[in-house]
């Protein structure tokens, strides 16, 4: 991988602002751009275990901790796709072409409000300070929540600091409330520095992660996503049947905070990986769309009010889902 691109884009760049070509497809190989998550621990799982290779398919896996870089990336071909959550990757659909091909996980747990010990609901931070990453799938989730409790954005002041900063102000009472993720949760848990309202147990479905490949990709290298698929798919087998084997390796793969397999088996307690039924159900097959297609309702919907101005990518715009089914 080309290191130097993403010295380049080291400042986030507006995506309508490159020269959207992408370069020509390189058969049997696939690189995907992500962030240091514990969802992503299948992709390694399946790289580690050969379940790629045994498809003739060899997978690259570059961190980039960044989600405008790794799509302005995607955008000019040096990468072929992402893993990213569906409302993140859907605000750069309008600009060129990608599809979700994958279902890798759903948050269900991982993520979570803090809040003082004496806070019971989320209408008692009205008019409070609340530590949240804008235009992060961390606002898009408090606004989905801000929502169910008839309440908007408004009616919060935002302090804009990425999930590790604010679960940091948080800890040290420079804020009433922060959105974060693991595991600082459980550190708050265990630490008893206030507590957790609320995290993503209670909202299944609507954090979640997917690998989304560039159409000129989708189109050159079927049997090559097919072979993606179908590894993710084994790796998730994997992890059920041997779950601490499976930890190991993933956090060798992932690494970063997740480095130490204890960490990674406490971070996988707050994810669900997606199986063949799992990702069936959430992208459909074929002529019969899926869970995601009110998700991206919703994601749409969110990113209009967030980012002000009109978002209206459909489910057929964002989702491929011809290789849900295994080989």
């Amino acid at each position: 991988m080309n290191k130097s691109l993403f010295t380049r884009l080291a400042c986030p760049l507006a995506i309508s602002a490159l020269t959207v070509t992408v370069t020509a497809a390189q058969a049997g190989t696939l690189s995907i751009g992500h962030t240091t998550w514990v969802g992503y621990g299948t992709l390694y799982l399946a790289q580690d275990l050969g379940y790629f290779k045994e498809n003739g398919l060899t997978v690259e896996l570059p961190v980039v901790e960044e989600a405008s870089m790794y799509m302005a990336a995607q955008a000019s071909g040096e990468l072929s796709g992402s893993a990213s959550t569906i409302d993140e990757v859907l605000k750069y659909r309008p600009q060129f072409c990608f599809k979700a091909v994958a279902a890798l996980d759903d948050s269900h747990g991982g993520d979570g409000v803090l809040v003082g010990k004496n806070v019971n609901s989320l209408q008692e931070l009205k008019g409070q300070a609340v530590a949240v990453n804008e235009g992060s799938t961390s606002q898009f989730w408090l606004s989905y929540l801000l929502k169910k409790n008839g309440m908007s954005m408004s009616d919060i002041t935002v302090q804009n600091m990425t999930a590790d900063d604010a679960a940091t102000a948080f800890i040290a009472g420079r804020v009433p409330a922060a959105v974060t993720w693991e595991p600082h949760l459980s550190m708050v848990r265990a630490k008893q520095q206030g507590k957790v309202l609320i995290d993503s147990s209670s909202t299944p479905g609507v954090i979640v992660d997917v690998v989304a490949l560039n159409c000129t990709v989708i189109d050159k290298q079927p049997e090559d996503v097919k072979a993606l698929v179908a590894g993710l798919y084994k790796a998730v087998q994997f992890t059920k049947d041997h779950p601490q084997k499976a930890y190991e390796i993933m956090a060798k793969g992932v690494g970063g905070y997740l480095s130490d397999p204890k960490e990674l088996a406490a971070a996988a307690q707050g994810v669900r990986f997606y199986d063949q039924a799992m990702s069936e159900k959430l992208l459909g097959a074929p002529g019969r769309p899926g869970d995601s297609a009110p998700l991206i309702k919703l994601a749409n919907e969110t990113a209009s009010e967030l980012q002000g101005k009109p978002y209206n990518v459909s489910n057929d715009d964002l989702v491929d889902n011809r290789f849900v089914s295994p080989l």
